[in-house]
């Protein structure tokens, strides 16, 4: 053998053992992981249907989900952003945490990404959750606001022919609720220690003529209109009206409470309404839950006051898969999807609430003949939270001072001036 002949075979045996060394390409689906929340607009179940049918016409791309509660979404974001590639592709963002996910460039800017009749046929107010200074970082999902529930049967009970329409009223008949022995507690809150508490209190503040920021962006919740509306959050528990349980619930709780037919009145977003006055798996009181108007407080020159508890779904900046998770993004959004799943999420799609778009819409779920008039009633009046980098050191401060005031730690005043000062010290 020669040794031209020794030395190319010794060559082709190296270049076998390289070859079979080497990584195999990736020729399987890429994953697209999702982090989503376990309770907000549409169920966990629904969610897995809707991966389950993009999975099936996207065989190259497999979507994994993933559900957190609300209070530990934010920092499981954050957390994520450490790895290198981040642990998700695709992330549910609160409206409130967009200016600060952004600014740390946490997220794909997908201005470019968003067709001419998808950015006209949304809601402006949807495109106004995810954009941060005129650029989009991702879609509008959940276009909810907080609503007000009653117990018809037991305001029938009473001797009452029609809900409150202001907060004096509301006192006044759960009053005669009490006085009548229908029910202990006439209205139920989500008042823990939580951004839950911030909806409410936005919910009062407005409805009591009040603002969050001022006009130069300084924090106002402490304005003697605030001061007043968290006097009357304690009020309403030292008077037995609110149950005193509602300083350590969430939402779930308020749910639960109302739905157990131990609350008259009850705030909380859109899904309770399947839930409470559908769905007698979860509910005792089907057919005596109804909707109306949130209450303001009397000389307010707004009828109703409500909170913005808008989402979006937005694909990681540094994700390997940016095309991919986008993709999902849109099928998640599409307007499709949107009707089909719409008994616990109505569409961000301005055309589904009128004319065809309409009928089809409330055609599809037995709630929406009840959740989207009053989706349209009750939207012009919501509000929404400070879209600043420090909200959520921010919110944590307020959600302190509520809870003092609540548990009488401290005074409103005293308390509401002490968040004001950090909300101040974090804008410097």
């Amino acid at each position: 053998m020669s040794k031209f002949f020794r030395f190319t075979m010794l060559v082709v045996i190296f270049a076998m053992v390289l070859s079979a060394c080497a990584p195999k390409a990736d020729t399987g689906p890429k994953t697209v992981k999702v982090l989503a929340m376990q309770q907000a607009g549409a169920t966990p179940e629904e969610m897995n249907a809707i991966v389950a049918k993009f999975n099936e016409a996207n065989p190259t791309t497999k979507v994994e989900i993933e559900y957190v509660a609300y209070d530990a979404l934010h920092d499981k974001i954050t957390t994520a952003m450490a790895a290198n590639p981040p642990t998700y592709d695709v992330v549910l963002v609160d409206d409130i945490w967009y200016a600060e996910f952004a600014k740390n460039g946490y997220l794909w800017d997908v201005t470019d990404q968003i067709d001419a009749k998808t950015k006209s046929d949304v809601f402006a107010s949807a495109w106004d959750i995810t954009t941060v200074n005129g650029k989009a970082y991702g879609m509008p999902w959940l276009l909810d606001e907080k609503y007000f529930f009653y117990n018809e049967a037991m305001l029938k009970e009473a001797g009452i022919a029609a809900p409150p329409t202001t907060w004096e009223e509301l006192m006044a008949q759960s009053a005669i609720l009490k006085e009548k022995g229908i029910v202990e507690y006439p209205i139920v809150w989500s008042w823990a220690q939580a951004e839950a508490a911030i909806c409410d209190f936005v919910v009062l503040l407005y409805g009591n003529g009040g603002s969050f920021m001022d006009a130069s962006g300084a924090p106002a919740f402490n304005s003697p209109e605030g001061v007043a509306t968290l006097q009357w959050m304690v009020d309403s528990i030292d008077a037995g009206i609110t149950n005193p349980a509602s300083v350590t619930y969430l939402e779930e709780d308020v749910r639960n409470t109302f739905s157990q037919g131990k609350a008259a009145f009850a705030l909380n977003w859109l899904y309770m309404y399947d839930l409470a006055a559908v769905n007698k798996d979860e509910s005792t009181i089907v057919g005596n839950v109804k909707m109306s108007l949130i209450p303001a407080f009397e000389g307010n020159a707004a009828a109703s006051s409500s909170i913005n508890g808008s989402m979006g779904f937005s694909v990681i900046e540094k994700s390997p898969n940016k095309e991919a998770a986008w993709e999902y993004v849109k099928f998640l959004t599409s307007e499709a999807i949107q009707q089909e799943y719409s008994a616990h999420l109505l569409p961000i799609y301005q055309t589904n609430y009128s004319g065809d778009g309409l009928a089809k819409l409330t055609a599809l779920n037995e709630s929406n003949p009840v959740t989207v008039p009053a989706f349209n009633a009750q939207f012009p009046f919501s509000h929404v939270r400070p879209k600043v980098p420090y909200y959520s050191e921010g919110s944590v401060a307020l959600q302190l001072a509520i809870q003092e005031a609540l548990t009488k730690a401290k005074t409103p005043q005293q308390a509401l001036d002490d968040a004001a000062a950090k909300w101040v010290e974090l804008g410097k």
